[in-house]
């Protein structure tokens, strides 16, 4: 059944973190990853800013907001400082290569494959099911032709962003947790709460951001549920990706990261009504696409 444990998997993808599996070296290895990250991204903002002289200040309202495309690859290209400074945090504190926080790289990338054909199937039927909405017509944004020009860049650009979560979230916390742990409650749930507040956004997100951090903690959750039973982070990215095209490059909303969209929504996160209508529909496809993905890894 795609519902069971079954995390048999899980105790290989866990084994390169037993060797250095001492609380305080989490603490030590994840604070210094959280330094090293906030470093790089200032160094290299700032570094764009001085190239550009007098319009920093207008890219740095953009970057805000992530309304235009120029701010949006910025925005997405900086988490490969996210990925360097947890790679160069495990080297220096748990003598590992950042290699290691993947998994098996040959079956996740046999899942991520899978995982992300079965996306698009998903994709496919929501598509030629009877017309829905989001409670109105979608906006238009970018236009057709621009959108496809930047869509191959785009989508590396998204792969960056959700990888570098994944490397951190499900990769880093979730294995040093669980080398220390054996119940998931803690190496399952306590990430998830983290990438939770991580999306805790009450100044775009209004009245809603709460509902917003839960349903990025329940999405972690799952994602975590998909590394365990699948034993790479292949499943997690190929989820997490799909669902960032989706939210980023098809559809998003008007006033948060929208600079790469095709079309805007017809509401924006601080529409309480609106989003609070919606979301319960958002909940069913995450769930919808995790039971997908633990069926396209069935073993």
């Amino acid at each position: 059944m795609i519902w069971r444990l079954n995390y048999d998997a899980h105790d290989g993808f866990v084994d390169p973190a037993r060797q250095s599996a001492a609380l305080w070296k989490f603490v030590l290895g994840f604070s210094l990853a959280a330094i090293g990250y906030v470093a790089l991204n200032q160094m290299f903002f700032q570094m764009v800013y001085s190239a550009i002289g007098a319009r920093s200040t207008e890219l740095y309202n953009q970057l805000l907001s992530g309304s235009t495309p120029q701010a949006m690859f910025l925005l997405l290209f900086s988490f490969v400082f996210m990925t360097v400074a947890v790679g160069v945090s495990v080297r220096i504190v748990h003598r590992r290569s950042v290699l290691s926080l993947l998994g098996d790289l040959r079956l996740g990338a046999r899942q991520f494959g899978a995982v992300s054909a079965m996306m698009l199937g998903l994709t496919f039927i929501l598509f030629v099911l009877p017309p829905w909405d989001m409670g109105g017509e979608f906006v238009p944004n970018l236009d057709l032709s621009r959108w496809l020009m930047l869509l191959p860049l785009s989508l590396v650009a998204v792969f960056i962003q959700v990888s570098a979560e994944e490397v951190v979230f499900r990769g880093y916390v979730q294995q040093q947790l669980a080398a220390r742990f054996r119940s998931p409650l803690v190496w399952m749930i306590l990430p998830s709460v983290v990438f939770a507040v991580g999306h805790y956004l009450p100044e775009t997100a209004g009245e809603n951001a709460l509902i917003i951090a839960a349903w990025a903690g329940v999405f972690g959750i799952l994602m975590a549920d998909l590394t365990a039973r699948s034993g790479s982070l292949g499943p997690a990215i190929a989820v997490h990706f799909w669902n960032n095209v989706s939210a980023i490059l098809i559809v998003s909303m008007p006033e948060n990261l929208s600079g790469l969209a095709l079309y805007l929504a017809p509401f924006s996160m601080g529409d309480s009504d609106a989003m609070r209508a919606w979301l319960p529909v958002d909940f069913a496809l995450m769930f919808v696409s995790w039971l997908a993905a633990r069926l396209a890894i069935r073993r």
